[in-house]
């Protein structure tokens, strides 16, 4: 392959990597095909992994409608299989998830403004919290902005949902149905996108909640799910199944399935459809004024397409393109035109990517990057500008793109100054607990961040001028991975990081503090930190200088906390002062190998926590499920934590513990905890103590993991402020060695707990009590249950500590203490009585 240069600022010529995938041949002839159908359909539920890629897979891929996924929150409040990551660092990588999937199965991706705050057990509830006027606008404007003919939702608008959420997105999508044909409602989109009335509603009805749904049910549209396409190469639910795969977080890896695979489709509004939901539905050209010349055009454009051969097709796609610019303006107009334009590009082989040598830059940073730009097909084309306004880089070209000539364009110029941070747009503002805050209302709907800075090319083809866009990526060089591509992002100089998320004070003995200052620029930092502590509290000293002269140079910079003696949870901030400029932002890089490398710049902060605490043992065995980070609250609070392998789990080992911990569903996830059970069940029948944390009842690897009979199942309760009442105060457990009162549950975060256990055995004792405000008549008493085993104490809860002791929740760090030291009730005893007989002797 010949390489042209062009040298804009005489930069020395830079090496460059691989290019992104190419279309093959088929898949152009399927993208072609879709060209010629006019008909969209939109699948809207309420969380990331509720969508059916099958049926999404199927509208785009074998009817070729344009299929979107509306989802009501991005996942914040589920749990996390891959990593210890919850809440807002959740909903990131489920949305990337997400976006993942729509990758793969060719959906687009739109969401509202809601919180996934955790489950909910009524549609009242999730309005209540997430302000349902809100939401109902969000959907509104999807509805009119995407204009969908079709819209499916996935669950029925009532309790049979199974989760708040869940009948909410049904409701609002039934409603908003109505609404979004309404010009009187919300009135400012109305002026920017119009009104729009969609055809029919349906449910995809589940097994679950209609167990006898089939062919035959009357009124039933079947959807076959598993048809075959030869120019993908695979069935329809086996692409489904690779998409739903990419939900990595909640363990939601599918196997492909071949054959009939039926799928159900029941009405809700509208008009009725008697076996095509499409029917009534006009999917030609003919939908639009002036369409049939390019009905003609494309049916054309289909019957002389060569696989091998795809830029002979050019011609007649830049006429087709010219017939659709001559078209009024709308949705299919601009829809249409983007994917005739992506034809064109993807026929021509053109290729075009922007390199930098950094993955980062801060705002009026110089950057270097390296353009590459190669025409792989003998299709007559020429580079005529790139433009990148973020850089203030404006340069025209008349640059030939010959046949599979790579064109190297090196730029070296300086970021804006006025650029924004990048970052998920949605955790820009602080956020309350339902609905996210956002300062530009255009945002709404928007699946992700635009990238930090973009490119504008224009390219001619065959002599006509086409605009493409492209992102400025980082690329590197793994030795097993190969290739990998990170995005570019906009930072501050200078970040700073309290180390510790958590830090527990026993006393008003002070603790040491560390703060980590990163430099991220070329820039030499020169100056100082500080902490911000609530009333009562101080620091030595009060600030500290810091000098940094080179990009990526850290110090870690010490101080010195003294509390106050006011018992609580408090926040701390950092920041750090440069040139009469504050700094105050930290940062977290989620790196997954399926998504996107992800960079929050959250507020430097931690929770510091002064409590009257005590413990009792020394050495916990913590045995890892999902993952969690309650290994590191117990370390906070002085336990030396033995994060234990399977083949680490031998009765000579266990004999050095104190307390064995089983991690979150460590039950569902770890299969040789099996083989291993025997040996932890005769620890505790020894004298020792297993605490074992929520499973989910279903998925369970383990049979036998109670030394008594145990039930799990779906009872939780939700609201983190329900009333915890005690069953036995004088339980070893609410009082050794702290004494656990109602008070110790105040400030829980987003719940109190789940899957709890419904039946036991006479042997357990339950010692809480607790309902949410609609349950009053069904209390669930299975959140804390304690067994003597033997010497030993069994303890099995499915409160959330996962969640709380990572938010410095105070009382749950004093009733965990308690559990993992509750073996050491009896030893205190018999040490005390032997302390009376020596002293009477």
């Amino acid at each position: 392959m010949r390489v042209v240069y062009c040298f804009l600022f005489l930069l020395p010529v830079l090496s460059f990597g691989q290019g992104s995938p190419q279309r093959d041949g088929a898949r152009l002839k399927l993208n072609l095909k879709k060209l010629n159908f006019l008909g969209s359909v939109l699948y809207v539920a309420a969380h990331p992994d509720d969508e059916n890629t099958r049926i999404i897979t199927s509208m785009a891929n074998d009817r070729l409608a344009a299929t979107a996924y509306l989802s009501m929150t991005r996942g914040d409040g589920g749990q996390n299989l891959i990593g210890p990551e919850l809440r807002d660092e959740l909903g990131v990588i489920r949305t990337q998830e997400l976006l993942a999937a729509r990758r793969i199965d060719g959906g687009q991706q739109f969401f509202t403004r809601a919180i996934d705050f955790g489950f909910s057990k009524s549609a009242t509830e999730t309005f209540r919290i997430w302000g349902k006027d809100e939401i109902l606008a969000d959907v509104v404007k999807v509805y009119r902005q995407f204009q969908p003919d079709i819209i499916i939702t996935r669950f029925p608008p009532d309790e049979r949902a199974g989760h708040g959420h869940h009948t909410a997105s049904a409701m609002l999508a039934q409603e908003a149905f109505d609404v979004a044909a309404s010009a009187e409602a919300f009135p400012i989109q109305v002026k920017e996108f119009g009104i729009w009335q969609p055809k029919r509603l349906y449910t995809n009805t589940g097994r679950w909640w209609n167990t006898s749904i089939n062919e035959r049910t009357p009124g039933i549209i079947t959807l076959d799910i598993g048809r075959y396409s030869p120019l993908l190469g695979e069935s329809f639910s086996e692409l489904a199944a690779v998409s739903r795969s990419q939900h990595k977080s909640q363990g939601f890896g599918s196997r492909g399935t071949r054959g009939y695979q039926p799928e159900f489709l029941e009405h809700e509004k509208g008009e009725r459809a008697e076996k095509d939901i499409f029917e009534g539905v006009n999917t030609t050209w003919t939908r639009l004024n002036g369409g049939e010349t390019v009905q003609r055009l494309v049916e054309k454009a289909i019957l002389e397409f060569d696989v091998e051969k795809p830029a002979r097709s050019i011609p007649a796609l830049l006429q087709i393109r010219t017939a659709i610019q001559a078209l009024r303006v709308g949705v299919w107009r601009t829809r249409k035109l983007q994917e005739v334009e992506q034809l064109i590009l993807d026929c021509a082989g053109l290729f075009i990517e922007v390199g930098s040598d950094q993955y980062k830059g801060t705002p009026g940073e110089k950057v270097s990057a390296t353009i590459e730009v190669v025409n792989r097909s003998g299709v007559d084309s020429k580079l005529e500008r790139i433009v990148a306004n973020e850089m203030e880089f404006d340069s025209t070209l008349s640059q030939s793109l010959d046949g599979n000539v790579a064109v190297l364009v090196k730029i070296k110029k300086s970021i804006s100054k006025s650029k924004a941070y990048s970052g998920p747009y949605w955790l820009k503002e602080k956020h309350g607990i339902g609905l996210y805050v956002l300062d530009d209302a255009n945002l709404i709907g928007k699946a992700e961040s635009d990238p930090a800075i973009s490119f504008v090319f224009t390219v001619s083809i065959e002599g006509t001028p086409l605009t493409i866009s492209r992102p400025m990526v980082y690329k590197s060089t793994d030795p097993v991975k190969g290739e990998l591509t990170r995005p570019f992002e906009i930072v501050p100089p200078v970040f700073v990081t309290i180390i510790d998320p958590v830090i527990i004070f026993n006393s008003t003995t002070p603790r040491e503090v560390n703060v980590k200052v990163v430099s991220t620029g070329k820039a030499f930092v020169k100056g100082s930190v500080r902490l911000e502590l609530p009333a009562g509290w101080r620091t030595e000293p009060i600030s500290i200088p810091v000098e940094l002269s080179k990009a990526e140079e850290e110090q870690i910079k010490s101080f010195l906390v003294f509390p106050a003696q006011q018992e609580g949870t408090f926040s701390m901030k950092a920041s750090i002062e440069v040139n009469g400029r504050l700094y105050d932002l930290s940062v977290k890089t989620l790196d997954y190998d399926h998504i996107p490398v992800q960079t929050l710049m959250p507020k430097a902060e931690s929770r510091i926590v002064q409590l009257d605490l005590k413990k009792e043992g020394n050495v916990i065995g913590y045995i890892t499920g999902a993952g969690d980070e309650i290994p590191a609250a117990l370390r906070k609070i002085g336990y030396e934590v033995w994060e234990m392998k399977n083949e680490d789990i031998k009765t000579e080992n266990l004999k050095r513990l104190d307390a064995v911990v089983l991690g979150i569903r460590a039950l569902n996830t770890n299969e040789r905890l099996r083989f291993v059970m025997n040996d932890l069940l005769e620890y505790v029948k020894s004298g020792g103590t297993m605490v074992v944390q929520y499973n989910t009842n279903n998925g369970l690897l383990v049979d036998q993991f109670s030394p008594f009979p145990l039930t799990l199942s779906r009872d939780r309760v939700t609201e983190e402020a329900a009333e915890v009442r005690i069953l036995n105060a004088n339980h070893p457990v609410l009082n050794y060695p702290n004494k656990i009162t109602p008070k110790d549950f105040e400030g829980w975060e987003q719940e109190r707990g789940l899957y709890f256990p419904s039946a036991w055995d006479e042997n357990f004792e339950a010692i809480l009590s607790m309902n949410d405000s609609e349950e009053a008549k069904s209390p669930k008493d299975g959140s804390l249950l304690v067994a003597r085993y033997g010497s030993g104490y069994y303890i099995y809860t499915g409160l959330s500590f996962f969640r709380e002791l990572p938010e410095g929740v105070a009382g749950a760090y004093k009733l965990f203490a308690n559990m993992v030291s509750l073996g050491q009730v009896n030893k205190t005893a018999v040490s005390g009585k032997a302390k009376k007989t020596k002293s009477k002797k």
